[in-house]
C-alpha cells in the first residue's frame, strides 16, 4: 500500500521528465526529407538504423531498448518513414527510419510475441531517444493507415517527403499529418480531494482523470470547463496549464490542466452515463487505501503525472 505524503503546493508546471512521451533526443532533419532518392540513399548507408513496427508494436532488443536494425535486415517494409538523426551521445548523427512490416516479415525477424512492445506499456521505461522515436513513428504510421485516400476528392494518395506528406495522385495536392488536441484535467475541491472517473470503455475498477477533445472554435480553457461539466456535472474555475504529451492512439496531443470546483456555483456530481459511468472524490489517504481495489492510469500517461503531482510523489500501485 502506498503511504500518501503530506499535501504540497502545486507547481506551475509538470517537470518535462515526468511526461514520458514528450521526451526525445532526435533532430527531425526536416530539410532532409525532400532529398531525391532519400530511402535508396539511406538503405545504402551502413550507418542507417531502422525501428521496426508491426501492428502498432515495436521490436525490442535483448537490453530492453528498441532494436534499431541495420537497413539491410529490413527488406520488406510496407511503409518507410524518415524520423531524422539521433542526438543521443552513443549514436550521435545516425539516420533513423521507421519501417512498418507485415506478418510474414515480422515472424522472420522475431516470432516471439514478447519481443514486440506496446508504447502504452513500455513508454515510461524507454530512454529519451527511444521514447521520441517510438512516439513519432507510431503517430505517423497511424496517420498513413487512415489517409490512403484524399478526404477532399476520394482519390488515392501516396507518401512523399520521407513519409511526412501524402500526395493526391489526381490533382497533386498535399495532405499533412494531423494531431487532435485533447484536454485532461486534475480537478480538486475545497478539501483538496481529486476527482477520478470510470470510463465505459475501460476495464472494471479503472479510474482516471476526466478528458475530452477540444472542439472547433474553442480555447483550451473553455474546453476544460465544458468537458468537465458535460462528463461530471461539476462547474470548475481557474484552469491552469501544466504541460503536454503526445498520445498517438491514434493521433492525440494531451494538454494537461488543473482546475478547482467553482465555490460560487452549486454542482451536483453526475456521471454522464454514456462515457463516464462512475465518479469518486479521493483524498490522498483515501486513494492510498483504495489501491488494489481500483486501478490508476498507467505510468506512461500524462494522467499519471498529473495525479502524482497532486498526490505529492510517486504512487506505488504495482503497475508499470
Amino acid at each position: 500500500m502506498s503511504t500518501p505524503p503530506p499535501a504540497r503546493q502545486p507547481q506551475a508546471a509538470l517537470p518535462f521528465s515526468s511526461l514520458p512521451l514528450s521526451r526525445h533526443a532526435l533532430d527531425r532533419d526536416y530539410l532532409g526529407r525532400n532529398r531525391e532518392g532519400l530511402f535508396d540513399e539511406l538503405w545504402g548507408d551502413p550507418a542507417t538504423r531502422v525501428l521496426v513496427l508491426w501492428k502498432g508494436n515495436a521490436l525490442l532488443g535483448a537490453n530492453g531498448r528498441l532494436a534499431l536494425l541495420p537497413a539491410d535486415r529490413v527488406p520488406d517494409a510496407e511503409l518507410r518513414l524518415y524520423l531524422g538523426r539521433s542526438l543521443a551521445r552513443d549514436s550521435l548523427g545516425l539516420p533513423i527510419v521507421a519501417a512498418q512490416i507485415g506478418d510474414e516479415a515480422a515472424v522472420r525477424l522475431n516470432s516471439d510475441p514478447a519481443a514486440w512492445a506496446n508504447l502504452r506499456v513500455v513508454g515510461n521505461t524507454l530512454n529519451d531517444l527511444d521514447a521520441g522515436l517510438f512516439t513519432a513513428a507510431l503517430a505517423l504510421a497511424n496517420w498513413h493507415r487512415s489517409h490512403g485516400f484524399s478526404p477532399r476528392t476520394g482519390a488515392p494518395t501516396v507518401p512523399e517527403q520521407g513519409g511526412w506528406v501524402r500526395r493526391n495522385v489526381d490533382d497533386g495536392s498535399e495532405i499533412f499529418p494531423r494531431t487532435d488536441p485533447a484536454i485532461i484535467v486534475g480537478i480538486v475541491d475545497s478539501q483538496d480531494r481529486i476527482l477520478l472517473g470510470h470510463n465505459a470503455m475501460w476495464d472494471a475498477n479503472r479510474y482516471s482523470l476526466l478528458a475530452g477533445f477540444v472542439e472547433p472554435g474553442e480555447s483550451l480553457e473553455s474546453a476544460v470547463i465544458r468537458e468537465v461539466f458535460e462528463e461530471s456535472g461539476i462547474r470548475v474555475v481557474d484552469p491552469v496549464y501544466l504541460g503536454s504529451q503526445p498520445w498517438p492512439f491514434p493521433a492525440s496531443l494531451m494538454l494537461g490542466f488543473s482546475a478547482r470546483v467553482d465555490p460560487h456555483r452549486e454542482s451536483t456530481l453526475t456521471p454522464d452515463g454514456t462515457e463516464i459511468l462512475d465518479l469518486r472524490w479521493f483524498s490522498r489517504a483515501e486513494l492510498a487505501d483504495s489501491l488494489g481495489e481500483i486501478y490508476l492510469p498507467g505510468s506512461t500517461s500524462i494522467a499519471r503525472a498529473i495525479l502524482e503531482k497532486w498526490y505529492g510523489g510517486p504512487i506505488d500501485d504495482g503497475q508499470k
